[in-house]
């Protein structure tokens, strides 16, 4: 760019430069020449003012012609006109047809006006002359027109001269000043190459800061300038490069799923979570139509409503992905330069619906659970009391009827109790290293009556090897107890219970493993639900509260550690506890 620009101001240096020197030498030519024109025609007015005294005194055309021809010998030349333009005597002779001897618009004049002056060559070949016509009377008192010429010579100094001074001299001063500009255009390149360098890597949005210059001129402070607006153009960029991070990383980093939609129902903006609600975990989201992304009716419904009515919209719809989550769906109108749009905000609502569901259930079965015991209360109570107290044996059994749908209250309102204190964290647990014998053998001996009964056949697999668990043994033994009790209950007749611990990877895992009815697929995720039972008739049956899976999954994790379930229809099923060891 430099170099060009450089080119570009000398062309256009030594175009002026010549452009002034060529007006300068033909506005010289043209004075000098009429300096030289001026300076013949006075030398030939006062040649004629002699001449013109002596014309007077000239007798016969020969006297005439000697006349003329003695006036010429001074380097002249002199005509002499009658009134009707004919040359009665010259110096020196042309031929009779020469063309000069047809119109003499000087001698014209001269006739007319008294005096008639012309300048011009007579042929391409001849020089030019000046021609001065004066109207005098002959020594017979006629009016003739003496014509004088003379050729048009430079004065003082030649026009080469003057010529050769002129160019010399301009030339000298172009090389002297071209020098001096061209050290000052490089330099004022250079200057613009560094700002035009700067001013592209701005565009460019970086480079090294621009060398600042003393404010000598114009372009320091163009430099200047520039140097400032590069500085605050940088700072706005970095800060609302530093503004968009953050919001971006804040609409990632939300929990919530985000989404923008133009007015054509196309994604502008969406985070992971939204992709993750709407059930794409790694195709991308934006730039693509919401149709295309979610086949959700209820969450196209919303977007158009706002885009048609531009007002908020809230609903509450359901998506179903592999698992179906309920989201709360707020969706804003916004304009944006022109556009119009809409922003989503999916608020998974799932786990409220479920813990509202589990309180509606834990309401309904906490009631249910009671008034099954307090109506047959109620009712052998007022029986006894219409009379039937006089019925010993009757009334024995009444008593004994409301005596155990009292205890099973009472063990229904104590095992209430343990989970809330449990749920809450106020239930103090006494850790000590507690050998996992300990734990197995009391529970085994305690239900081997009922597994007798049942003739069920009860094996122990508990190496004496195994590492000690940091637990609290009574509460431990509440969790292998109500294991055994259920797979004491739900193994039918003639079946097997096997209890085996084993060491894994810093911890120890006790399995609870029957040959009973085995619990469906649908119901696995939900059996440490309170009061969930697969099968209620059963449950109510062998006197089960529905508390004692979610009390053992509590206890468990308030111990750090993990309660397990594998279970298959008709094959029984495995309960594992793994425990943190001692």
């Amino acid at each position: 760019m430099g170099t060009s620009q450089f080119r570009k101001l000398a062309l256009l240096y030594v175009v002026l430069l010549c452009l002034v020197l060529g007006g300068l030498d033909i506005s010289i030519s043209r004075t000098l020449r009429q300096q030289d024109i001026r300076a013949t025609f006075q030398e030939l007015r006062t040649v004629a003012r002699i001449l013109e005294g002596d014309l007077s005194a000239v007798g016969s055309s020969d006297s005439l012609g000697l006349w003329v021809e003695r006036a010429g010998r001074s380097g002249l030349g002199v005509s002499v006109f009658s009134p009707d333009s004919e040359v009665l005597a010259e110096f020196p002779r042309r031929p009779p047809n020469s063309p000069a001897r047809l119109f003499h618009p000087e001698v014209q004049a001269a006739f007319a006006l008294g005096q008639g002056e012309a300048v011009r060559a007579e042929s391409a070949e001849s020089p030019e002359r000046a021609y001065l016509a004066v109207r005098a009377r002959d020594s017979e008192d006629r009016m003739v027109v003496m014509r004088l010429s003379a050729p048009l010579e430079p004065s003082g100094t030649p026009l080469g001269t003057i010529r050769l001074w002129l160019w010399g001299g301009a030339l000298s001063l172009f090389a002297a000043g071209g020098a001096v500009l061209a050290r000052r255009l490089r330099v004022f390149t250079r200057r613009l190459e560094r700002i035009s360098q700067f001013s592209r890597q701005m565009a460019q949005g970086g480079g090294a800061p621009l060398a600042l210059e003393p404010a000598q001129d114009e372009l320091a402070e163009v430099g200047q300038a520039l140097h400032e607006a590069a500085t605050q153009h940088n700072e706005a960029v970095r800060q609302l490069t530093e503004e968009r991070n953050r919001s971006d990383a804040i609409l990632r980093s939300m929990v919530e799923g985000v989404a923008v939609v133009d007015e054509n129902e196309k994604i502008v903006f969406c985070n992971e979570a939204f992709c993750r609600s709407v059930g794409l975990e790694r195709l991308p989201c934006a730039g693509r139509l919401l149709i295309e992304v979610s086949r959700q009716s209820g969450l196209l419904r919303v977007v158009q409503q706002v885009l048609a009515e531009r007002r908020t919209v809230s609903a509450e719809i359901e998506i179903a992905t592999r698992t179906p989550r309920t989201f709360a769906v707020t969706a804003t109108p916004v304009h944006t330069a022109g556009a119009a749009g809409a922003v989503l905000v999916l608020h998974d609502v799932s786990e409220i619906r479920r813990l509202e569901r589990v309180r509606r259930d834990f309401v309904a079965n906490v009631s249910h659970e009671f008034k099954t015991p307090l109506t047959a209360i109620q009712g052998f109570a007022e029986t006894l009391l219409g009379g039937a107290l006089r019925d010993k044996q009757n009334s024995l059994r009444f008593l004994k009827i409301i005596r155990d749908h009292a205890v099973r209250m009472g063990r229904l309102t104590e095992d209430l109790l343990k989970l809330s204190l449990i749920e809450a964290g106020k239930l103090e647990l006494n850790l000590q290293p507690v050998a996992v014998s300990e734990l197995v053998e009391p529970c085994v001996e305690i239900v081997r009556p009922k597994a007798e009964q049942k003739e069920l056949t009860l094996v122990t697999e508990c190496p004496a090897d195994l590492p000690r668990v940091l637990g609290d043994g009574n509460r431990l033994r509440e969790v292998m107890q109500n294991l055994l009790d259920n797979a004491v209950q739900y193994t039918p007749p003639g079946g097997c219970i096997r209890v085996h611990a084993a060491s894994d990877n810093g911890a120890v895992v006790v399995a609870v493993s029957d040959t009973g009815v085995g619990i469906p697929q649908s119901d696995r995720e939900r059996i440490f639900e309170r009061f969930y039972r697969v099968d209620n008739a059963r449950s109510r049956e062998v006197g089960g509260t529905g508390l004692g899976l979610a009390i053992a999954k509590h206890l468990v994790e308030a111990h750090n550690g993990r309660i397990e379930v594998v279970s298959e229809i008709g094959h029984g099923s495995t309960f594992s506890i793994r425990l943190p060891s001692a």
